[in-house]
């Protein structure tokens, strides 16, 4: 789990680095100017990011579900080796998305505006201003959003399932509490990292909602990154004694 969680730590850092300076040289000099090619690896860093998120969040809720519904596989399964490819394989399918991301960007032909109103590069607000027929790469973000976003989600959502129904089953009341802890930080963060995503991709960003879109935004890519190790030590037994101390 602590390979996972620095897995977590370092994709945060990516997207910290890549989204905060130009964020605070935008509020200190109110905008700021960026290259086509700039601002494409800017979304490509953010891409990668976003996408290994994902699919970190569904390896670490398949790692809480051997935890508590077959704790006796857990050791064979979870060993050194697995845990290793499980890290490789997600930084190459970043990867992937990343790439996938800038060499669609970079076949299409910008004449139009060269005004984002954003706070970085996103997908949407770099479409918008190509001049070539993007309904191909609208089907592509659907295909793509499927695969690293919805799909890693319903796994966690169904090993969430056969969590809670294990959880059930279980007859002493310390017995839930101490299952429901080992996966209570896992949850938190799921639900805040797939909450503002959904909230800023899947619902429409016109007029009042762009200034939320924009906010949801802010909340994800800066807020989220530095709530996440909050969340993750307050139910460690050190950071308590830490805390304690400075009390």
């Amino acid at each position: 789990m602590y390979l996972f969680i620095t897995q977590l730590s370092l994709f945060d850092i990516i997207l910290s680095t890549d989204i905060l300076p130009n964020f605070l040289y935008i509020i200190l000099h109110d905008g700021c100017t960026m290259s086509l090619a700039g601002c494409i690896l800017q979304l490509s860093f953010f891409a990668h990011a976003e996408a290994s998120e994902c699919f970190l969040l569904t390896v670490m809720s398949y790692d809480r579900y051997l935890a508590i519904c077959k704790p006796l596989h857990y050791n064979s399964i979870m060993n050194q080796s697995n845990c290793i490819k499980s890290v490789i394989i997600i930084w190459v399918l970043g990867f992937t998305m990343a790439l996938v991301d800038s060499i669609s960007l970079c076949s299409l032909y910008y004449c139009g505006p060269n005004i984002i109103h954003h706070f970085f590069c996103d997908f949407e607000p770099i479409i918008e201003l190509s001049c070539s027929d993007t309904t191909w790469i609208h089907n592509q973000i659907y295909v793509l959003g499927f695969i690293f976003v919805i799909a890693p989600f319903i796994l966690i959502v169904i090993s969430y399932i056969y969590i809670v129904i294990t959880i059930l089953k279980i007859k002493s009341i310390t017995g839930r509490q101490k299952a429901f802890t080992t996966c209570s930080s896992h949850l938190t963060v799921v639900c805040i990292f797939y909450g503002t995503i959904a909230a800023v991709y899947l619902f429409p960003t016109k007029g009042q909602l762009d200034i939320l879109n924009k906010f949801l935004s802010l909340f994800y890519t800066v807020m989220t990154p530095l709530l996440n190790p909050i969340i993750y030590t307050f139910r460690n037994k050190d950071f308590k004694k830490a805390t304690e101390k400075i009390k």
